[in-house]
């Protein structure tokens, strides 16, 4: 039996995902069943509940195989875009002109949605895997003995086309990562005042003598980010906009 399906948002949300919902009914294999996907809103379109968003078309049996998935998906990627739109205005308001950006810390098999909702909430994804940077942490640099072996040893196996990030407790940590030839420096858990002084210490300090990026990270959220805004700042990373977010609630309803 044939069946026509409208999926309903029963919270208010800034973000909806048509790639996502359309991709899962049009997987390898799906043609045969002749399904039809129909959006009513665009992505990036902000709706208060109750909002019809799409009508779904096809064999209601696949239909109904499908919907747990495209619902959770859905609901996942939409709150985390909502998510990271909310802190992309509130750096702006706050004067930051540079870069907002998730973390590495997503959830597994899931990164690429979660990705995705970053990138369509107006936020940079960070790596969009383990591969695209080699970020040194505490305890690489306590394996190799040194930040500065530490640096040499990622650029040797990595060549020139591999950034290298190093996680910095001090900004002597991150003098010497400079030094090592770092493309990336992580001022981690600075207070707000910290990352202010220390990022303009670095900049001023190695101005035509290094290129880099400073990044801040470590316990960023909504009620504390405008407190860490700075120019010198070029990257402000978070898992906040995608870890314990809430979901957008979808449903699938049987109209005929």
């Amino acid at each position: 039996m044939r069946s026509s399906d409208n999926w309903i948002a029963r919270t208010a949300s800034e973000y909806l995902f048509p790639t996502v919902l359309s991709c899962l009914y049009s997987r390898p294999g799906a043609d045969k069943y002749q399904f039809s996907v129909e959006w009513h809103i665009n992505e990036g379109q902000s709706f208060a509940p109750i909002t019809h968003c799409a009508t779904v078309r096809g064999p209601v049996r696949k239909i109904l195989l499908g919907e747990r998935v495209a619902l959770n998906t859905l609901a996942r990627c939409s709150g985390i875009a909502t998510k990271s739109a909310r802190l992309v205005s509130l750096v702006r308001d706050a004067g930051y002109p540079n870069t907002l950006s998730g973390t590495r810390k997503t959830t597994p098999g899931f990164r690429l949605v979660e990705k995705y909702g970053m990138l369509a909430g107006g936020c940079d994804p960070h790596r969009i895997d383990l591969s695209a940077m080699t970020m040194l942490k505490d305890n690489h640099v306590k394996a190799a003995g040194s930040i500065t072996r530490a640096v040499k040893a990622a650029q040797a196996a990595g060549g020139f086309a591999i950034k290298v990030e190093v996680e910095c407790q001090s900004e002597k940590e991150a003098d010497e990562a400079i030094e090592a030839g770092a493309d990336v420096v992580m001022l981690d858990n600075f207070t707000g005042e910290g990352v202010k002084l220390a990022a303009q210490s670095l900049k001023g300090r190695w101005k035509g003598k290094r290129e880099f990026l400073v990044e801040v990270s470590g316990g960023l959220t909504e009620t504390n980010v405008a407190e860490f805004v700075c120019n010198d700042v070029d990257i402000i990373s978070t898992s906040s906009i995608h870890q314990g977010v809430s979901h957008v609630d979808f449903s699938l309803k049987i109209v005929g």
